[in-house]
Formats: structure tokens, sequence, C-alpha cells
């Protein structure tokens, strides 16, 4: 029989391989049943549009023309819908509505030892999710920004005075994009593990740590549009295995800087984990420790005494090891985005400085010699607080559609009966310039528009903002990475003038899941009070 199919096939190869193949793309436009949905043609049949859409790097600008051309609901992906509604999100990201991550999420999990790493980012399972919140989420909580200031405060100090040493006195140029990088990443350090990486010290990516952040973006955003490719690409079952019997011993630069810090303070973190944080007071070689505060590995190990039923060592190391690459990435270009478009915009430039400039003489912002800006005096600059809303709203740090998996017995979105496994999502860039929200200029960076609209408006344009996520899933580390810009940014400006070297040309982004800025290049100069 095998041998009559095989001949056969061997006969008729040349009809029945196309054959395949055009019945294969053929079933994928109509199977999911969501043939209605306009979208570019070849979305309709394969994921390998939106592959290569992500490989382009510009994805963002991508849905922003799509929906323009097809409206609200595009299909992008045989079974694939972005939403452009700001009514969406409710029902999509919503509590308890039985919305579940997609594979695109996984393919972000590092490994170490054949074993996945999934974090609160990356796992898709939601009860695994809400314990695991439930573990940590003092540690990042509004009222945990007290005693995380003066760790984010100290190696802004650091920035500062670093940036007057190689910058304002040497008049050399600055890429900013890069040296905000290292601020957040060193904060990040200091807030983890009470310890700088050491970026802003050295002026250099401490042992290749950005480099492998940017390349392991650059590989998920594209990858993540078709999962299977990680299953034979990088997690691929032999690669594993091998990982596990020790043979093939690769663990990424984040990791091995991660399992290094945990190692240094082993002694202390055994304590921790058998007695709580409180036993650390009656072992002298810990002594020196209680003088930091508490870090977030403190707090992350405190979980693990209190709930080691659930928090495990390698969720300890896992979300540590987030911190450094969602923690980071997105901080920096959050910060980037507001300079530069502060840079681009002189009126506002002027008017943000002299706002700040009034709170110290009303004693609003204390006047030290540092510059450096509390966060309390932060949350009374109006103007600051929009500048910073604007910013978030033109250049938000996500790029992509944040997936999602229609539950099983289907759901209604927008008024239309979305079929069950659907993955569908909004994208940050579409939702952030919608026109009946924030007004007809859209496109223009006017932080006044957060200060002039009606109470009415201005919870509808909060309630559109996509920058952290929504729902249940938000990003956890949202209140840290405001606590880092709404304190560096006017400690920034009290400190140094600065100025675009090349004004009239626009940035370069790259979007590699997050939106990344390249070619923003600048001068420090001493500022004249």
């Amino acid at each position: 029989m095998f041998v009559q199919l095989f001949s056969i096939f061997w006969r008729y190869w040349s009809l029945i391989v196309p054959t395949t193949f055009i019945t294969y793309f053929v079933s994928n436009k109509y199977r999911y049943g969501l043939a209605k949905y306009p979208g570019p043609w070849l979305a309709a049949y394969t994921d390998w549009w939106r592959f290569f859409d992500a490989c382009g790097r510009q994805s963002e600008k991508t849905f922003q023309e799509i929906h323009r051309k097809y409206g609200d609901i595009v299909r992008i992906g045989p079974n694939v819908l972005s939403f452009a509604d700001p009514q969406a999100l409710k029902q999509i990201y919503g509590l308890n509505k039985g919305f579940v991550k997609s594979d695109f999420y996984p393919v972000q999990q590092a490994s170490v030892e054949g074993r996945r790493l999934p974090s609160l980012f990356s796992t898709v399972d939601e009860g695994y999710h809400a314990r695991y919140r439930r573990c940590v989420n003092g540690a990042f909580s509004m009222s945990s920004l007290v005693p995380y200031e003066p760790l984010v405060e100290s190696t802004l100090a650091v920035f500062l005075k670093q940036t007057e040493k190689l910058f304002q006195n040497t008049g050399k140029t600055c890429n900013l994009t890069r040296w905000v990088q290292f601020f957040a990443f060193d904060v990040i350090g200091e807030l983890t593990w009470s310890k700088r990486v050491g970026f802003l010290e050295r002026n250099e990516d401490v042992d290749g740590i950005i480099d492998f952040v940017s390349s392991f973006l650059d590989y998920a955003g594209p990858i993540g549009q078709m999962p299977i490719l990680d299953l034979l690409l990088k997690k691929n079952v032999i690669r594993m295995q091998l990982q596990r019997w020790g043979l093939w011993k690769t663990t990424f630069p984040a990791t091995q800087f991660a399992l290094d810090r945990q190692a240094e303070r082993e002694n202390e973190m055994n304590i921790i984990k058998q007695k709580g944080i409180g036993a650390l007071k009656d072992v002298s070689q810990a002594e020196s420790q209680e003088n930091r505060g508490i870090d977030l590995l403190s707090k992350f190990t405190q979980a693990q005494f209190e709930h080691p039923e659930i928090m495990t060592n390698d969720m300890v190391l896992t979300t540590s090891l987030s911190m450094v690459i969602a923690g980071s990435e997105t901080t920096a270009i959050s910060l980037s985005a507001v300079l530069y478009y502060l840079l681009q915009n002189p009126r506002t430039y002027s008017k943000l400085l002299a706002e700040i400039d009034q709170a110290v003489l009303d004693g609003i912002i204390e006047n030290r010699e540092d510059c450096i800006v509390s966060w309390t005096a932060s949350q009374k600059l109006p103007y600051l607080d929009a500048v910073i809303q604007e910013a978030f709203r033109l250049h938000p740090a996500a790029g992509l559609i944040l997936e999602r998996i229609v539950p099983a017995q289907g759901i209604e979105i927008m008024g239309e009966r979305i079929p069950g496994g659907t993955i569908v999502g909004c994208n940050a860039w579409v939702l952030h310039r919608r026109r009946e929200v924030f007004g007809e200029d859209v496109e223009t960076f006017r932080p006044e528009r957060w200060l002039e609209a009606a109470p009415k408006q201005l919870r509808e344009m909060k309630a559109t903002m996509f920058q952290f996520g929504a729902g249940a899933r938000t990003c956890i580390g949202k209140n840290i990475s405001l606590l880092e810009i709404y304190k560096l940014v006017p400690s920034l400006l009290r400190r140094f003038q600065l100025e675009l070297v090349e004004p009239e040309r626009e940035w370069t982004t790259l979007n590699a899941w997050f939106v990344r800025q390249l070619d923003f290049n600048v001068k420090f100069l001493q500022r004249q009070k």
C-alpha cells in the first residue's frame, strides 16, 4: 500500500504539492470565520504577511496606515484581528473577560539549563499569573515609591555628574537615547540588587547586556508573529535537552548578570527565605545590607518566604530578570521621547523651564546644588505632567498589538460577534491618534491638550492611553518607570541646556516590538540661570 501511494505521489508530485499548498492557504482565508473583515489581501491567507511586516521594523506605521484604509477592524492574519476603536480596550483587556495571552508572549521567555522561565509578562497561564502577581504586587505599588526614591536618586546623581564630566565639560556629542538607556539599566540594578551595573561610570555597554536585549527584542518581534518558528529555532527540543544535559551552555548575558548578583547575596537571601526579612537585623553579617534599604531582590525573596508554595527560586530569578529586560528598555524609550519632543518644540521647552524655575522660587522644588527634583515636587508641576503624557501619546514604547485570544464561546467586540480562538488586540500607536478623542491635531506635539480638556474629555483621553497596557496584565513596573521619568526630566533640564546637533533632521525609529529611537544626538551646555 505504502509503495503504491509513494508511486502515485512520485508520478503526480508536480500537481499534488501545489494543490496542497493552495488548499491550505485558501482554507486559511475561510475556516476561521473572519473572511468578511478587510485587510491586506495576503494577510487573509498566511501569517507570513505580518512576519515580514515585523521584519521591516516599521509596524507601528503599517498599523496606522491599514486602519486608515480599512477601518476600525482589520484582519492582519488568517486568525488575527486588530481593533482601532478605544471601546475595544475594555472588551478585550477588561477584568474577567476570559481572554488569555497568545503564543506571542512565550517567545520572550528566557531559559536556564533547558528550563523555560515564564515571567509575569510572558506567561499565558492566567491562574499562574494571578498567583504570581499576588506574591509580588506589593513591591510595585504606588506606596512603595517612597523607599525606592533614594535608590533612583543615587543613580540620578551619578547620571548628572557623568553628563557634566563626559559631555558638558568636553563639548562632545551625546547619543542621548543610549545615555538614558545606561541610566535606566543602572537604576534597575540599584533598585533590584542595590548595585548599579556600571553603565554610567564606564560609559559603555557592560558585558554587552544592552546589545543582547536589543537583539533579543529584534528576534521576539517578528518570531512572535509565527511562534512555531521559536520552537524550531531557539527553543527546539534538541537544544533544550542539550542544555539540560549541560552540553549546550548558553545563558543570556542579562540572565548571567542576575545569577551573579543573586550569588553575591546568597547568604542574605537564604536568611530571608527561611526566616523572613526581619531576621536580617539579628545577623551581624547582614548589618551592612540594612543601611541601603529594602531592594526588590529582598522583596521577591520575602515573597518566597511568605508564599513558598508559589514563589520558587526560578520565579525570583525571572522577576529580577524581567526588571532588566522590560524595565529598562521601555523607560529609556519614554525618556528619549520626552526629551526629543521638547527639543523639537522650543516654545514647549521654554514653557516647561519657566514652570520649573517658578517652582524653585515658590519653594515647591528644593533649590539643591545638584538640581535633583523630588518625586513629590514633580507631581506639583502640571505642565511637566502634560509634556510627559503627550510624549507617551505620540511615542508609546510598544509598537505591535498586545495579543489576546477570544474565549472558546466567542464574544462581542464593537458590536461584532468574534469567534472563539481568534487572536485580537489593539495597537497603542493607533489608539493614541484617535481624532475624536485627542482632537484633529493628533500628529502634533501639543501638551496643552491635557490642560485644556474638559473633565469628561480628559477622562476619555486617559482611558484611551495604552502605553502601559490595560486590565489585569497592565505593566507591573509602571510606577517605577514613572518615578524615573518624573525625576530625571526636570532634574536634567534644571542642570543643563540641551541642544540638538541636527535640529532639522528627524530621528529614525526601529520597531523591534518596542519602538527604539536612533540618531538622537545632543550637546549639553551649562545652563544660564
